[in-house]
C-alpha cells in the first residue's frame, strides 16, 4: 500500500510533467547554477542517465522496495513523508531534472558529481540549500553496501530527510560552518586515497591485489595524520549525525543518517544489541570513523534541535569565531588558502606561510606568499585583489610599543599627536621591535570610520635587523588591527579573487561491460517492460530464466520474473522457487529471502 502510494505519486507529479520538464529543465537548471559560486560548479556534471542500465534500474528498485518496507518501522517519521514531497520512485532511479522541480518547493536544489569531493566544496554547496549526488550506482556485487556514494545513498538517503524544516535547516548550517573549518595538509592526501579506494571497488573488473594496496594506503596515511584538524573533527559530525545518526530515545532509537537509510544491511544491523548506542554529544567530533566497515557504535540525539546546539557548541571552538595565533598558525599548517579578518573587520585571504608571536603568546605580525585579496565584510577591496598583491602581503598586528590605545581606535587628535596622517614621514613602533618607517599617503576607514588601512611609501618594515619590506617594492600597504578575530579556510570574497577548486585528478570508473553482460541488460529491460505495460509473455520469461538458472549472480532478474508470475503460472514458479532454494544459502541467500518476502 505504501510502496503503490509513493510510485503513483511520483508519477503524477513526474511523468505527467515529462514534456514541460524537456522543454523547461536546461533553462531551470542553468538558472539555479549561475547562482552558485563560480568555484562550486566547476565540481557539477551532466547526469549520464542514459549510462543507467536496466540491470542498475533493477538494483534501485530492489533497495528502494526493501528499504520503504523496512524503514517504515525504523526511520525517522519524516523520512517516508520525504520520500513523497521529493517525489522520489520506487521504481525508477531520478531524474536530477524531475528532483529539482520538488526539491525547490522546500527551498533546496540537487546537483550531480563525479563520486566524492572535497570536504570543503561539499559542505559549502550544503551552505547554498544544495544536495550533492552522486551520479553512478552501486554494482549488483554491493547492493546492500557501498564506500562509494551513489544515487542511491544521496537521492533515497539524503533528499527525503530534508524535506523535515528543522533537519534541512541544520544541514544548511552545517554547511555553513564546515565550509570554514581548517584541513590538515595530510587531510587531502587521505581524501584521494578513500576517493581512490571507493572509485576501485566499485569497479566490478579491479583485481584484489589493487584492493589491498589501495587499503593499506588508508592505513599507513591514518596513522600518521597527526593532531585532528578542525576539518577532521566537522567531518566526524558530520559522519555520527546526517550520514549515520539515530534519533529518540537510546533503547529504542529511529534512524534519520543517509548512510543508514540507504544501506539494506547495516539499517537492520545497527539497530541490534551488536551496536553501542551513545549520547550524542560534542564528544563525537573525536571518534574517527571507518567508511570501509559496518559501524561498530552510533550515537542517538533526542531531536533535531539538539543537533544544532551540539553544531554551535562546537563552532565556539573553531578558529572562524577565535581566531588569534592559533587560529592563523592553523592556516600555515594547512599549507591551503584561507582568510584571517582583524578587528577592524579588514579580512586578508591567501597562503599563510609565517607568523610572528609575543611573549604572550599573541601574534603580531603575519606574512602570505604569492596571491593574496583584502577584503571587508566579504567585498574585496577596491585595487587590492591578488594581482595588486600577488607577491604576498605582511603586516604586523597589535597595538604600538608603550601605547595603550589601538591605532584603530585613535581619535583624530590621536592620531595627529602620534603622527599618523597624510604626508606625514613617522616611524611606528610594535610589539617585539617590528618598526614600520615611512611616508602615509593614504589610509582607508570601514562604515564605522575606524581605521583599516594605512598606505606608505618609501617604507621600511623590519623585525628587528631582519628586513622585511623595503622601498624598491613599491607602495606599503599596513593592515590596521588589534587583534585576529577570525581564522578560517577559503577567502573572504571568492568571485572577486577567482577562486577555482581543483576538481579531482582520478574520475569514477565507467565500467566496460562484456556482450554477455549487455545481453543481460537486455534481458532486465525485457522483464521491465512487461512490468510497466503489464503484457507478460510467459515464453519469453521461461527463455530468460533458463539463460540465468546456473548462476545466482543474476538473483534480481529471477526476482522479477517470479513477481509476474508467482500467481499465474505454476510450472515457472516452481523452477525459479527451487533455485532460489539453492542458492539461499549463498551469498546472497539474505537478500533473495526478503525479496520473496517484498511479495507478501
Amino acid at each position: 500500500m505504501l510502496i503503490n502510494l509513493i510510485s503513483n505519486y511520483f508519477k503524477k507529479c513526474i511523468f505527467t510533467s515529462i514534456k514541460i520538464l524537456n522543454m523547461n529543465s536546461r533553462l531551470s537548471k542553468n538558472s539555479f547554477l549561475d547562482k552558485l559560486p563560480k568555484h562550486l560548479r566547476v565540481f557539477t556534471i551532466e547526469q549520464p542517465y542514459s549510462e543507467y542500465t536496466a540491470k542498475n534500474q533493477a538494483v534501485w528498485r530492489y533497495v528502494l522496495r526493501k528499504s520503504t518496507k523496512f524503514l517504515s518501522k525504523v526511520a525517522h517519521k519524516s523520512y517516508l513523508k520525504g520520500l513523497e514531497k521529493t517525489g522520489i520512485s520506487v521504481d525508477t532511479i531520478p531524474r536530477m531534472e524531475g528532483m529539482n522541480r520538488i526539491l525547490k518547493e522546500i527551498g533546496w536544489h540537487a546537483v550531480a558529481v563525479d563520486g566524492f569531493i572535497p570536504p570543503n566544496a561539499f559542505m559549502e554547496f550544503q551552505a547554498y540549500n544544495t544536495l550533492v549526488i552522486a551520479a553512478d550506482i552501486r554494482t549488483a556485487a554491493h547492493i546492500e553496501y557501498t564506500p562509494a556514494p551513489d544515487i542511491i545513498h544521496e537521492a533515497a538517503g539524503h533528499a527525503p530527510i530534508i524535506a523535515n524544516p528543522e533537519y534541512a535547516e541544520y544541514l544548511r548550517r552545517f554547511g555553513e560552518i564546515g565550509s570554514k573549518a581548517i584541513s590538515s595538509a595530510k587531510d587531502y592526501e587521505l581524501f584521494e586515497a578513500i576517493r581512490h579506494l571507493s572509485i576501485i571497488k566499485e569497479n566490478p573488473n579491479t583485481v584484489e591485489k589493487d584492493i589491498l594496496e589501495a587499503e593499506e594506503i588508508i592505513e599507513l596515511i591514518s596513522a600518521n595524520m597527526g593532531a585532528p584538524s578542525e576539518m577532521a573533527r566537522i567531518r566526524n559530525l558530520h559522519w555520527w549525525t546526517v550520514e549515520y545518526g539515530l534519533i529518540g530515545e537510546v533503547n529504542n532509537p529511529k534512524i534519520y543518517g543517509a548512510g543508514l537509510l540507504s544501506s539494506i544491511g547495516e539499517s537492520e544491523w545497527c539497530l541490534g544489541k551488536e551496536v553501542e548506542k551513545i549520547t550524542y554529544t560534542m564528544a563525537a567530533a573525536d571518534k574517527a570513523f571507518d567508511i570501509t566497515k559496518p559501524q561498530p557504535q552510533l550515537y542517538v540525539t533526542p531531536n533535531f534541535a539538539h543537533l544544532s546546539f551540539v553544531l554551535e557548541e562546537f563552532a565556539d571552538t573553531m578558529a572562524v569565531r577565535n581566531g588569534g595565533l592559533k587560529g592563523i598558525e592553523k592556516l600555515i599548517n594547512s599549507k591551503d588558502l584561507g582568510t584571517i579578518e582583524l578587528s577592524t573587520g579588514i579580512q586578508i585571504s591567501g597562503n599563510f606561510t609565517r607568523v610572528i608571536d609575543d611573549e604572550n603568546y599573541q601574534a603580531i605580525y603575519f606574512q602570505t606568499t604569492g596571491s593574496t585579496a583584502l577584503a571587508y565584510k566579504n567585498k574585496q577591496l577596491i585595487g587590492h585583489g591578488k594581482e595588486y598583491h600577488a607577491d604576498g602581503f605582511g603586516s604586523p598586528i597589535g597595538k604600538l610599543k608603550g601605547i595603550n590605545i589601538a591605532i584603530e581606535d585613535m581619535s583624530p587628535t590621536d592620531l595627529e599627536a602620534y603622527g599618523i596622517y597624510e604626508g606625514k614621514q613617522t616611524i611606528l613602533n610594535f610589539k617585539r621591535g617590528i618598526t614600520v618607517t615611512g611616508e602615509i599617503i593614504t589610509g582607508k576607514r570601514n562604515l564605522q570610520g575606524k581605521i583599516i588601512m594605512i598606505s606608505f611609501k618609501n617604507c621600511t618594515v623590519k623585525y628587528g635587523e631582519e628586513i622585511l619590506f623595503q622601498p624598491e617594492w613599491g607602495i606599503y600597504d599596513m593592515a590596521v588591527g588589534e587583534n585576529i578575530v577570525s581564522a578560517y579556510a577559503g577567502i573572504a570574497d571568492p568571485d572577486n579573487y577567482g577562486l577555482m577548486y581543483e576538481p579531482p585528478k582520478e574520475k569514477t570508473h565507467k565500467i566496460n561491460y562484456s556482450n554477455a553482460d549487455k545481453e543481460i541488460h537486455k534481458m532486465y529491460q525485457q522483464v521491465r517492460e512487461m512490468r510497466e505495460t503489464k503484457n507478460i509473455d510467459i515464453s519469453n520469461l521461461e527463455q530468460i530464466f533458463n539463460t540465468i538458472k546456473t548462476s545466482d549472480k543474476e538473483w534480481i532478474l529471477a526476482l522479477e520474473i517470479y513477481e509476474l508470475i508467482y500467481k499465474t503460472n505454476e510450472s515457472l514458479n516452481k523452477s525459479i522457487l527451487s533455485y532460489f532454494d539453492n542458492y539461499k544459502k549463498g551469498e546472497f541467500g539474505n537478500l533473495i529471502t526478503d525479496g520473496l518476502g517484498l511479495l507478501n
